[in-house]
Order: C-alpha cells, then sequence, then structure tokens
C-alpha cells in the first residue's frame, strides 16, 4: 500500500498557468481521467477531466497549492 497512488481531479476551467505550475511543483503525474458528473439536466454524464496523480502526501500538497491558486485567481 505504501506505493498506492491516488487522483486529484482538477476542476474544469482552472487556468492552464495553475495546472502547469502544480504539475511542475509536486512529484505528480497529470492524466485524463474519465469522471461522471451530475448538474442541471445532465445526470451521469461522463467526462474526460485533467487530473495529478501521485501518493498521497504530494497528492495532499498538491491540492491545497491548487485551491490557494484558485482562490487568488476568482478573488483578483
Amino acid at each position: 500500500m505504501a506505493d498506492e497512488e491516488f487522483d486529484l481531479v482538477i476542476p474544469p476551467g482552472t487556468p492552464r498557468t495553475i495546472i502547469r505550475d502544480a504539475a511542475l511543483k509536486f512529484d505528480v503525474e497529470l492524466v485524463s481521467v474519465t469522471r461522471p458528473l451530475n448538474y442541471a439536466n445532465m445526470v451521469n454524464d461522463e467526462r474526460e477531466l485533467l487530473a495529478l496523480r501521485g501518493k498521497k502526501e504530494e497528492i495532499e500538497k498538491a491540492n491545497e497549492f491548487l485551491y490557494q491558486k484558485i482562490k487568488e485567481f476568482i478573488d483578483s
């Protein structure tokens, strides 16, 4: 279990510069994943989304980084 990898799905609309910075700053891999989305009248609509894949510790750091950068982007 020590080598278990986790996916952090990146919210659609996240600026590419933030995604790039996270992928370069942390020991993670940028991957494409298919996930069901439920919104408005679209139930279980499957979409390909970007995600960061890596070990739990790196994903937790990347999650905090993405949260802060997206918040800064929205507030600016």
